[in-house]
């Protein structure tokens, strides 16, 4: 996947803006090769919200926040959890293929405009046996540990997403 193939942006239900990303956290974006220098935290708005493709929460009670915010939203908001779950499925139904468009680079915008539509079209084969799998716990304030925890439960589906955006992107790149 090149560099700018996405734009990724963060804001929070609950942000402390201006603030940076907590040392802890740093450590965990610096130990998988990012670089959280600059980061400052804002609030989460409708007018961030307008123009987005997909929208990725880290808790089911922050999808919902945002669902208040924008209803229409409804089919592109998922927990980051839930989402890699449906990749997944997408995945094994061969859904990273090139629908035959002429042009590789229109296909390719194609693509991930319409995928958080597929993704919603198999929610219902993705359900977690427990609610709480969907979410990635809170760590701020809570200790070492549970920065840990934050890791272990994020890491995973950050992966599965970021492999099917470079399979699919691969796939549509020839």
């Amino acid at each position: 996947m090149k560099p700018g193939a996405f734009e990724v942006e963060s804001a929070g239900t609950r942000a402390m803006v201006g603030q940076p990303v907590q040392p802890s956290s740093a450590d965990i974006i610096r130990s998988y090769g990012g670089t959280p220098e600059g980061f400052a935290a804002r609030q989460l708005t409708p007018a961030i919200l307008r123009d987005t493709d997909l929208v990725l929460t880290m808790a089911a009670h922050h999808r919902g926040e945002a669902l208040q915010m924008d209803a229409s939203l409804l089919r592109r908001t998922f927990t980051i959890r839930e989402f890699a779950r449906m990749l997944r499925v997408l995945e094994q139904r061969g859904s990273t293929q090139r629908d035959g468009t002429a042009d590789p680079a229109v296909d390719l915008r194609s693509f991930w405009r319409e995928l958080p539509a597929r993704a919603a079209a198999v929610r219902h084969l993705t359900v977690a046996q427990d609610a709480s799998d969907d979410d990635v716990v809170d760590p701020y304030g809570r200790g070492e540990g549970m920065y840990r925890q934050m890791e272990y439960e994020l890491a995973p589906a950050l992966l599965t997403i970021l492999r099917f955006a470079r399979t699919a992107t691969e796939l549509h790149n020839g």
